[in-house]
């Protein structure tokens, strides 16, 4: 009896005090997420134009440590997110973290993910962004003006991964003269969000209104690694 019970002490005690300061780590990081940290006075909030500087970055957190078989913690990376296809628009476009820092103004010919927001696959939203311009996610803009965009629901959206996979995305809604991150933030199921500007920069790093496609996951598989893994050549526009 006494061995049943220091086997019992050294196996059941430390997993219970590893999942209670998992769940302590997990309330704190929520509380750093709440969506309320997007709303910001109009002077203030972050600018995510993709014709004016990048969003500023709310919060960079590391992952969140998840226990490995032997008990021990390990760090869970997603997959990037690496190319976006939206071929009824003629969009295709090589997927990049936004170079120089959340301040720099956004390159041309890529399409950037908003990091403090998910990838695909996992829970939130997966948010995309480009220049409405030529080659880019100008056809957005253009197909929006017309019925506010009523012709792009059903669209499918091509989403890979650098680990090799495809997520395939339908249209499911259009959003127009949007100014605030907050929906975004918000989002708790599985989504991805195309992100371009309505109008030219505005001064003083104010957001300008901005048009969504906003799409809903259909299926996933696996890919070939040179179709999601696009080699970017960001210019440097302005």
């Amino acid at each position: 009896m006494k061995t049943l019970l220091e086997r019992l002490r050294h196996r059941l005690l430390p997993a219970a005090l590893a999942a209670i300061g998992v769940s302590l780590l997990a309330a704190g990081l929520l509380t750093y997420l709440d969506p309320v940290a997007a709303t910001l006075p109009a002077s203030q909030a972050p600018a995510i134009d993709t014709a004016s500087p990048a969003p500023t970055a709310l919060l960079t957190l590391p992952p969140l440590p998840s226990p490995s078989p032997d008990g021990s913690a390990t760090s869970r990376i997603p997959a990037l997110a690496t190319r976006v296809v939206v071929s009824a628009l003629g969009i295709d476009l090589p997927v990049i973290q936004q170079p120089g820092g959340p301040n720099a103004f956004p390159p041309c010919n890529v399409a950037m993910y908003l990091q403090e927001l998910h990838q695909p696959g996992q829970p939130g939203a997966t948010y995309l962004y480009a220049h409405a311009r030529t080659g880019m996610f100008l056809p957005i803009l253009t197909a929006s003006q017309i019925n506010n965009g009523q012709a792009m629901l059903g669209m499918l959206v091509q989403v890979y991964t650098s680990d090799d996979q495809l997520y395939l995305y339908e249209v499911t809604e259009v959003r127009r003269h949007v100014t605030t991150l907050d929906a975004a933030f918000a989002e708790q199921a599985e989504t991805v969000w195309l992100q371009t500007s309505e109008g030219p920069k505005l001064p003083d790093n104010q957001i300008g209104p901005k048009v969504l496609l906003i799409a809903r996951p259909l299926s996933h598989g696996p890919a070939d690694h040179t179709q999601a893994n696009p080699k970017a050549a960001p210019v440097f526009c302005q």
